[in-house]
Formats: C-alpha cells, structure tokens, sequence
C-alpha cells in the first residue's frame, strides 16, 4: 500500500503506521518509530540502518505488540535480502526480539511469515550467517515451546540427509543442535539413537548430514554432553574409516570438537577409544586417531601442536620438560607410558601419512627420546608383543618396524633390557602374546647383528627352544621362523642346542606332539641344515607308529628336501608297507611314504626311481610288495613327466608279475595299472617294444619256475589281469605303421598266450573287434599273418566268448584262404580250424571247401586242405555221414590225382586231412579206407601213389586211437594185421621218403596197439631194421618213432634186445643230428631217468659212462624231436 502508485492510498498507510507507532508503549522502539517507518516505506535505502539501530539499542523495557508490529516487516524483508550481512543482522534481531518479548503469543502471529525465510538464512553458504540463524532457532523454540515448531525438526533431519549440499546439511545440523539444546536432553536422548544409526546408513550424504551434527552438539550443549561420549565415540570413530572423503571429514571435525572441549573434563572417556584407533585395521581410523591423540596431549601439554620441525633427527623434539612433566601430572605414569608406546609404535606404521602423524606428535611431546624409551620400555615392549601377535598384519609389520629401529638406534643400550622381557613374555598364558614374543626375538636379531647377540645367545636359545615346543602351533611357527634368523647368527650353535632337545622330547609322550611339530615348524625354514640331524634319530630301527607318523609329517615341510635322504628314509617304511598283516603302523608308515614322495620333484625322480626299482629287485618279498605300492601310489599322486622313466618301470613292473610271492604279484599289477594311466592316449604305441620284450621276460621266468607246466604269467592271470598294458596293444594296433602294427599283433598272441582263459575273457571282445576290421583292410602280408595267428590263440583262449564274432571270423578266414602269401593262407586254415569248434554247423562250410580245392591252384589247394584238416579234427563231431563220406572221397581223389613230385605237400596235407576225417568215419567206412591205404599198389602205379598211401596211413592210425565210436576188438585186429603188414611193405620200398613214413607209422602203430599185441615184435623189428637204414633221415624218424613208444610205454626186455644194438650204433652215427636224436630215444627207450637200474641194465647195450651221462638229461626238454612234430603245420 505504502507504493501504491494513488497518492491518497500512499498517504492514508502512512496515517495508519503512525498511529500504530503511535500507542508502542516501549519507550526505546518509541524513539525509533520515525526510523522505523522510513525502513518499512523505502526498505532498499533505509533497511540496513534500521537493523544497525536495533542492535545499537540496549532495550530495557519489553517489546509490547504494536512494537513488533513495526519490527517485524522490517525484519521479514531483510531475511530476503541477497546481502549476507544484512541476513546475519535480521536473524541476530530475531534470535534477540524472542528474548525481550514477555508474552510469546503476541509473536505467534509473525511465525509464518519468520521461518520461512530464516530457514533460508540457516542454509545460507556463508558459515557466520548460519550459525546466527541457527541460534535464532534455538532462541525461538527456547521462548516459544516446540509445540509451534512442529515441523522444525523433521524438516532438519530431512535435510541432514538430504543429497543437498554440504553447506545446506551443515547448517541443517547447526541449527538441530541449537534446538535440540534448547529443548533439553531428554528430547535429545529419545533422538539420539535415530542421530547414531544415521552415521552408519548405506547413503553418504545421510552418513555425512549426521556426523557433521556432532560437531554442533558440544557446543549446544556444553558439559552435559560428556554423557553420551561412550555412545557417540564408537560412531565417530567408525567415520573415521569411512569410504567417502567428505564423511571422514565430518568424522575427523566432530573428533576435534570434542577433543577440544572435554580433553580435560572427560579424558578418561576420550583417551581409551582414541588409543584403540590406533592400531584400527584402517589406517584412515588410524591416521585421524593420531591426530584426536595429538589434540589431547597438545590440550593436556598446554601447547598449540603447530610447532614446524624441518631437518634433524626423528628423535630431535620441540617439546619441554614442562610440557613433558605436565603429560605425566594429568594421565598418570602408567598411562603416559602406554600413550607414549603406542605413538612411537605408530611412527614405524606401514602409511606414509601416519607415520608423518605419529613422528610430528612424538617430536611435539617428548623432550628426550632416549631417556622418554628408557622410561617406558616395559611397557613399550608389553605392547610390541601384543602386535606382533596381532591378527592384524599391517599391525604386526608396524610392531616388526617398531622393534627393529629400537634396537638399530639404541643398539647394546637396549639390548639388556629387551631380550629378559621378551623372554619372560613366553610365560605368558595368551598364545598371541606367546607368538608375539618370537616374532619380537626374531625381529631383535634382524636388527641387532651378530656382535650385538653374542653376549645374550644362551638367553635367545633357551628361549626358542621352549617355544618350539610350546602347546600352542602359532606360536610354534613363530618361534621357527624366529630360529630361522637365530641360525644366520649362532650357526651350528644353533642347531647342536636345539634339535637334540627336540628330538629327545620325541620320546616323551607328552611333549612329542608339540616337540614333533616344532621339528616341522624349523625344517621349514632351514630344509638342509636340519633334516641331517632329524632323520638318523627317526629312522633307527624298530620303526614306531610316532616315527612313522613323524617321517611323514617332516617330509611335508620338507618337500623336495627330501629327496636327498630318500635312501635313508625309504626302505623302513617300504618294509612296513609290505607287511601282510594290517596294522596301524603299516597304515601309518604307507601314509608317511606318500608324503615323502609327493615332495619329489623333477631333481629328485632320478634318486626316487632308482631306490624303487632297487627295492622292487630286493630278495625280499616284503620289500618288493612295499615299493610296488608306493610306486603306484607315486604315479597317481605326482606333476612331475614320468616320461623318461616309465620304460624303466614297466619293465620291472611287468616281470615282477611273474614274481613268486602271490601278494608281489596283486601290488605289481595295481602298480603298472597306475603307470600306464599316466601316459597319454597319443603316446601308448611309443611303449609298445617296451611292453613286448618285457612281457617276453616274464614269460621266461615263468617257464624257469613252472617246468613243464603251461607258460602263463600269474599277473596276467588275475581278473582284469590285461588292462593295464592293453590299450598299449590296441593303440598301436590301430593307430601305428604297417611294422608297428604287426608287431602289435604279435605282441597281442604273445599276451594272450600267458594269460589265463578266465583273465582274458573280459577282453575278448575289446580285442577281437580291432583285429576284424585291420586284417580285411589292405595292409601288408605280414601285418595279415601276424593278426591271423593272433585269432588262432584268441580262439583257442577265448572260447565261446568269441562266438557273436563267429560269421565275420569266418568269412575273413576263408577270404585269407586265397590271399597270395602262403604263411597267411596256412595261419588262416590254421585259425578256421580252431573255429569250427564254436561251429555246430560245419557241412556247409566243409561243403564250401570242397568246392574251393576242385578249383583252386597247387598253393591254395594246400591252404584249403589244411583248413579241412582243421576243421575236421575241431568239427568233426558235428559233421554229418554223409559230409564225411564225401569229404573222404575227395580227399583220396586229391591224394593220388598227380603223378607230379610237385605236389608232394599237397599230398602230404591232403594224407593227414584224410586221417583226420577217418577218425569220425562210421566203422565200416573206416574199414574201407584202411583197406584202400594198406591195399598194395600196382607196381605201374608212381612211387608218389605209395608215399601217399603210406602218410594217409600213418596219419589214420594216429586219429584211430581217439575215435569217438572205437573199433569193435575184431575189427580192431584186422586193421593191426592189415596196417602191420603195409608198414613191412613201406619199410622195404626203395624211395627214402616212404620209408621214413614207414617209420613214423610203426611208431604209431605200436602205441595204437601196445607193445603186447602179437604183431608187435614184427612191427619193433622194423624199426630196428630201419635204425640201420643208409638214409640218414630215415633213421632219425625210426629214433623219433622208438622214443614215441618208449614215451608211451615201458619197452620190455625182449623187444629191448631188438632195438638196443641199432640204438647203440646210433650213438656212434656220423651224422650229428642222429646223434642227439639217439640220446634222446635211449632215454626214453631205456628208462634211464628212472633209476639206477635202468642205468645197470642199459649197460648191457651202452658203456657205463654213455648211460650215466644220457640218464642225466632232462626229460621234458625235447618237444622239438617228438614224432607229432607234423601236427605244427596246422594246428
């Protein structure tokens, strides 16, 4: 109204303020009404001098209404001006007017339009205004009650936390201070768990808002406040390690504060929580605790701390006796000592910044660092020991620090105070002060040099040693690494005091644990020096469990430590691993070798290996049984390349499986399985040679024990007794070289030929498969001949696990019937043969034969006969009449088809199939066949015709003995006469082979018939004729045909007086072979090997030392000179 633009409106407001001014009853507003009026009609020219002549004014009397009438517009528009200073006046008007109002509702009516803009003025970014404002608002809830300001606090801790900014949130809390302090602190202490939990809040600014309000509070409240510093410290403190910058700050500024104003009063409540800062795992809580610290003994000391110290030493202070003496009246002589430790532990803190924090206050507070650490060591070195068996690791390294520029600096000077203290804190029942105590010791003899230690070794040696052994395995590990740096001193002084006491506290069972762990603990910092001295001592025999148990708990500190001691720490525990009887220590002494080949690295396999293999040769089977184990155990356990070395342990491996203790066999086939897994898929078929002539060796030492009995090697005769050199085998099979291949087949029938039918059953098929498919593929011959010959022993071996097989095995045999190569086409027939025995249908497939050899060539002609000789003599059961009728014909048409020479071994196979087929032959069929091979031949018939007929005749009488249906007796002696008098026949004939075949008959002639049957001596007395035959090699069959018969059955005397003398001029034969031949028979013939009597009697005939020379020969060692060497051929 007052600037209405109508000069009647104008005149008539300034009519009405006058008369308002005119009934203040307030003498000093009174006086200034003109003033007045002028600020409230021209407020830009007059405000600011209105509000100078408010505060100029000393009121005596109250402010009645009319006055604030006046006042109040002054003050509302100054609370919108932009000045600052103008603001600051308005709120230092207000905050002043509520006290010189006696009746506050005449200033309810003006609230609304004051608070708004003193709300303003309290976020006002100058910090002057704001703390006018703020005491504005303490004056106004203070006079007027909250009950008008209902909205006042919440709307301040709204903006406390606010993301406003910091100005706005640090005016927001200094005005709630002001008013929390003016509504008194019961109003306080139901808000302050809502102030403390907003220090913590997940937001900054919330965290930032709170924290700043405690700086405010102290001041608000003044003494009181010191209540509530056990709730409020914890909650600075934490801002002190705050991840935001600006909550630290406010953090570190609330500190200060109080600090500042209860470091007197309330010391005892502020020093404790500032000292635990110091050793904060945060080195931010850390630094700004060195600072509230530095606050206090600055307060305490009566000095400012803003002392400048440039150069110097670190030891070189600013501060003064007094200063000092004035510390020491105020905290007391023990908690100076402890404040005055704790500061110069934090001068060695691992943050630049702290240390900076720690040295400044140290060099503000002490006077004379020598004399001040002289004063305090005591507790300086309670409290190192402390930290250095802190958890804290920044804590421990301050202390390490700590301790080693005590003893650097003060040297000789420190010394004898320090050792006795530290070595009295292992007395202490806190294991971490226990531990800390030997990372003090440790950090001493870092620090202090050898010169320095020598006068305190006794102490600093007794010391450790009680450590080692100590209950707790902290302070145990300490106390190693503490003798680690003893060593670097004393030497082997160190080592000659200490371990002998350990060891001898093995042997107590009380302190062998801990003294045991000690060991541990100090063989993990000095491996060398100190496992020469363990070993000998655990090693003596007899091998405990505890010295079992402690050689496997040296060896996993030790490491590849170990390896040099291998040979003296190996062979009592393999001794004890290779025990049959289960024992603990058995168990123990396994679980120990393991740990001690663990350690074993690259460096060490040599030595490793070469005490295995040793002691997998030891006579001893308990020995060999213990080293196989860890052998395997090693293999599956280990990172380091077995590549070298596995030729190496396969070897030993595969021959100890034909070992002659049972269990060396059971560990030395677990062992080689784990060999083998450690060799990659790839790399299988490099080891293939290794394998062969390994196994080649087994199989000799087999035959060495076994003697006569079959050649099977008793590893590979266990269940799954294969597997772990197979896929060696069948890689190579089917990955290597046509050469690789084929000696991968062989080496698959040299396997298979020692292993037991019931180990090779589950790998028949594994097997099988392979071979199929590489021998109907186009590889080389021998590749085919050697998996043919494979088949031939797996079918043999494998039996009717082989028969899901049986059509493809067929036809891949008969289709390597008409290969080119010969030695194929024989291992093929060979194979067939033994096939037919899982074949309960062989019409067709001798049908098929028959067929194939009426129009087959000479060489495949004999490979299809020598199939039919194999299939008859495995199938022949099955066959039919009527087939063996044919299959008989046939063969007798082959047999004298050729006047040729050149087939003479077409008719030799063709001759044995047809004594083969004879054998299941009905009885009169059998008879007329006898009939036609004993019939003479006309003398225009080929001399060819007559061998022919006498090989089928020899081969007939072989197979007769075994005919499923025998022969009645009659029968039986008609075919004796008969055959009796075409083997005379043969014997005279004038060609060299048929009397050779003459021989071979005679032999089998008379073990058909026995010795006994009537025509015997005619048929001896042919042999004997034919011992004296000019043809050498009619002579050694007649010998091979004798010794068949001595084989068989004793000679009697008489028909003896008709061999001896032709048997003894063989031994004086030109030829050698007839030589050898004769002493073979002789043995047999005269029964040498059975007595000295038979010895005597040969004498009759032999020279004493010629029959006591042959009776020593082995009997069994002469397979190669029987007389069924023929059967080679084919089966």
């Amino acid at each position: 109204v007052l600037t209405d633009t109508h000069p009647k409106v104008q005149a008539a407001a300034h009519t009405s303020l006058q008369q308002v001014g005119s009934v203040i009853r307030n003498p000093e507003i009174a006086a200034l009404v003109p003033a007045l009026l002028d600020g409230i009609a021209n407020p830009n020219k007059h405000a600011k001098a209105c509000l100078d002549l408010l505060l100029q004014t000393t009121f005596v009397n109250s402010i009645d209404a009319a006055s604030l009438a006046l006042i109040i517009p002054i003050i509302h528009r100054a609370l919108r001006e932009r000045s600052s200073d103008i603001k600051k006046r308005a709120a230092q008007i207000v905050g002043n007017t509520v006290s010189l109002v006696t009746d506050h509702s005449s200033l309810l009516p003006y609230l609304h339009l004051l608070l708004p803009g003193l709300k303003k003025v309290l976020l006002d970014p100058h910090p002057d205004v704001r703390t006018v404002a703020a005491k504005a608002f303490g004056s106004l809830v203070r006079g007027i009650g909250e009950h008008e300001f209902s909205d006042l606090v919440p709307w301040m801790l709204q903006t406390i936390g606010s993301d406003a900014s910091s100005v706005e949130r640090s005016g927001a809390a200094q005005g709630l201070s002001e008013v929390l302090g003016s509504l008194g602190r019961h109003r306080f202490e139901l808000l302050l768990p809502d102030l403390l939990a907003g220090c913590s809040h997940k937001v900054a600014t919330v965290r930032d808002g709170h924290l700043t309000l405690f700086k405010y509070l102290p001041l608000s409240f003044g003494a009181p406040f010191q209540n509530y510093l056990p709730q409020v410290l914890p909650a600075i403190l934490d801002g002190l390690a705050d991840e935001n910058e600006s909550v630290r700050d406010a953090a570190l500024a609330a500190g200060h504060v109080l600090v500042q104003e209860y470091a007197i009063s309330s010391l005892p409540l502020l020093l404790p929580a500032v000292e635990e800062g110091l050793f904060s795992d945060s080195w931010r809580i850390r630094q700004s605790s060195m600072e509230l610290l530095g606050d206090l003994l600055f307060k305490v000391a009566g000095t400012s701390g803003k002392v400048v110290l440039e150069g110097g030493s670190d030891d070189e202070g600013a501060s003064t006796e007094a200063q000092g003496r004035a510390i020491l009246d105020v905290l007391g002589l023990e908690r100076r000592n402890e404040v005055l430790a704790a500061v110069y532990i934090v001068r060695s803190d691992v943050s630049l910044t702290v240390r900076q924090s720690a040295v400044h206050v140290w060099k503000t507070i002490v006077a004379n660092t020598p004399r001040t650490l002289k004063e305090i060591m005591p507790t300086l070195m309670r409290l190192l020991i402390e930290s250095l068996g802190s958890a804290s690791s920044e804590r421990r390294q301050m202390a390490s620090r700590a301790i080693g520029e005590l003893v650097r600096k003060l040297g000789e000077r420190v010394l004898p105070s320090v050792v006795p203290i530290l070595s009295a804190g292992l007395k202490d029942p806190n294991p971490a002060t226990r531990q800390g105590v030997c990372c003090g010791l440790g950090e001493v003899m870092n620090a202090a040099g050898r010169q320095n230690l020598t006068s305190h070794l006794d102490d600093l040696i007794g010391t450790i040693r009680t450590a080692l052994c100590d209950e707790d395995a902290e302070v145990r590990e300490a106390a190693a690494q503490a003798f680690s740096t003893l060593y670097k001193s004393a030497g082997m002084q160190a080592i000659d005091e200490i371990v002998p006491a350990l060891l001898h506290s093995l042997e107590d069972p009380h302190t062998s644990a801990t003294a045991l762990d000690g060991l541990k603990q100090i063989l993990s910092v000095r491996t060398t020096v100190v496992l020469p001295h363990i070993l000998p001592k655990l090693v003596k025999p007899p091998l405990t469990e505890f010295k079992a148990h402690a050689l496997g708990a040296l060896a996993e500190v030790a490491g590849a430590g170990m390896c040099v001691h291998l040979a003296t720490v190996l062979p009592p525990l393999l001794n004890e691993m290779g025990q049959m009887e289960e024992s603990a220590l058995r168990t123990m002494a396994g679980a120990s070798a393991e740990a001690v080949v663990r350690g074993v690295d690259e460096e060490g396999l040599d030595s490793l290996i070469g005490e295995l293999t040793h002691a997998l040769s030891d006579n001893s089977p308990v020995m060999r049984r213990g080293a196989a184990k860890l052998l395997g155990t090693f293999c599956k356990i280990t990172r380091v390349d077995l590549e070298e070395e596995l030729p190496s342990l396969m070897t030993v491996l595969i021959v100890m499986l034909a070992d002659t203790d049972e269990a060396c066999v059971k560990v030395a086939w677990e062992a080689l399985g784990s060999v083998t897994s450690t060799i990659p898929k790839e790399s299988l078929p490099v080891h293939l040679k290794v394998v062969r002539d390994a196994v080649a060796t087994a199989r000799d030492r087999e035959r060495r024990k076994r003697k006569g009995l079959p050649m099977l090697v008793a590893g590979f005769c266990l269940p799954k007794g294969l597997q772990p050199v197979l896929q060696i085998y069948l890689q190579s099979l089917m990955l290597g070289s046509a050469e690789m291949r084929e000696a991968a087949a062989d080496g698959l029938a040299e396997l298979i030929d020692v292993a037991s039918e019931a180990a090779l059953r589950p790998f028949v098929v594994p097997i099988t498969g392979p071979l199929i498919r590489i021998v109907g593929d186009r590889f080389p011959w021998q590749v085919k001949a050697a998996i043919l010959s494979t088949l031939a022993i797996l079918i043999s071996k494998g039996g009717i696990a082989l028969k899901p097989f049986l059509p493809q095995l067929q036809t891949t045999f008969i289709r390597c019937l008409q290969d080119s190569n010969r030695t194929v086409r024989s291992r093929a027939a060979k194979a067939l043969g033994r096939l037919t025995a899982l074949n309960p249908r062989v019409d067709a497939l001798i049908a098929d034969l028959l067929n194939s050899i009426q129009n087959a060539d000479g060489a495949v002609k004999e490979s299809m006969l020598m199939a039919v000789r194999g299939v008859v003599r495995h199938g022949g059961k099955a066959a039919s009449a009527a087939t063996l009728e044919r299959l008989s014909s046939s063969l007798q048409a082959v047999l004298f088809a050729s006047d040729s020479d050149d087939d003479s071994v077409v008719r030799s196979v063709a001759a044995r199939a047809l004594g083969a087929t004879g054998q299941y032959l009905a009885e009169p069929d059998y008879l007329s066949l006898l009939a036609a091979l004993a019939a003479p031949l006309p003398s225009s018939r080929p001399w060819s015709h007559r061998l022919a007929a006498a090989l089928a005749l020899s081969s007939l009488l072989r197979h007769t003995a075994t005919r499923p249906a025998p022969l009645s007796p009659a029968h039986l002696a008609a075919v004796g006469e008969k055959s009796a008098a075409a083997i005379r026949a043969h014997a005279g004939d004038d060609k060299v082979p048929v009397r050779e075949t003459a021989a071979k008959a005679a032999g089998r002639w008379l073990v058909l018939f026995g010795l006994g049957d009537g025509s015997a001596a005619g048929v001896v007395a042919v042999l004997a004729s034919l011992l004296g035959d000019a043809a050498s090699d009619v002579r050694r069959r007649a010998l091979s045909a004798v010794k068949l018969v001595g084989k068989t059955d004793p000679i009697p005397a008489k028909l003896i007086a008709l061999l001896g003398p032709p048997l003894s001029e063989c031994l004086k034969d030109t030829s050698q072979p007839v030589r050898l031949a004769a002493e073979r028979t002789i043995l047999h013939a005269f029964q040498l090997s059975k007595g000295p009597d038979q010895v005597t009697a040969a004498q009759k005939y032999l020279t004493g030392l010629e029959s006591r020379r042959i009776a020593k020969m082995n009997v069994v060692s002469d397979g190669s000179d029987d007389s069924e060497d023929d059967e080679a051929q084919v089966d």
